[in-house]
């Protein structure tokens, strides 16, 4: 089994979790608290190791995944259907597939609304101002609302790059210096 067989089997169980909580919600008509839910457990797994420990090492017993994750998602207010997801994820093993299981209902929730995320990586941080003018452009582009999901990468010296759905654009400048090394290589 190579990496991509464990990266499809993740995003396969990833999948089914999000389906079965998206459902839920969207029957309980928890959609928006919902989507709270998943900023916060999102910013909860960016900010704690502790956390990112918990869910990704196998030296915890299920027990102790459990009741950690349980507690943490009680704390945290999370709808129920989520809390009880969470802790049945513990009890199988599988909680690793968390941050998968946040973006696949991320794009389910967006779908739901008519939107399209749009991730994009800037060399700097992107000013209000430009994340606006960004998510106007690409609705004109796609037809629907686009979020802008924005991370920076300073490897990127300049220029962004976009990607939404199946499409990438990268004006990045380091993109463009690769390039040109390429010629440069051709023609030496």
């Amino acid at each position: 089994m190579d990496v991509s067989d464990s990266a499809s089997i993740s995003s396969g169980i990833a999948s089914r979790y999000a389906k079965a909580v998206f459902e839920i919600a969207q029957e309980n008509q928890d959609l928006d608290k919902l989507e709270s839910n998943l900023g916060d457990l999102s910013t909860a797994l960016s900010e704690s190791a502790d956390l990112r420990d918990l869910i990704h090492s196998p030296v915890y017993s299920r027990e102790t995944q459990g009741k950690a994750i349980t507690a943490i998602a009680q704390k945290m207010g999370l709808i129920p259907a989520m809390q009880n997801v969470l802790s049945l994820m513990a009890s199988k093993r599988r909680l690793f597939v968390v941050p998968a299981m946040i973006a696949q209902l991320r794009e389910r929730i967006a779908e739901h609304k008519g939107e399209i995320t749009a991730d994009v990586t800037s060399a700097t941080k992107l000013t209000d101002a430009q994340r606006t003018k960004l998510s106007e452009t690409l609705k004109a582009q796609v037809g629907r609302e686009v979020l802008i999901n924005a991370t920076v990468d300073e490897s990127l010296i300049g220029g962004l790059v976009v990607k939404v759905g199946s499409k990438m654009i990268d004006t990045s400048i380091r993109s463009k210096l690769n390039s040109l090394q390429n010629v440069m290589k051709e023609v030496g």
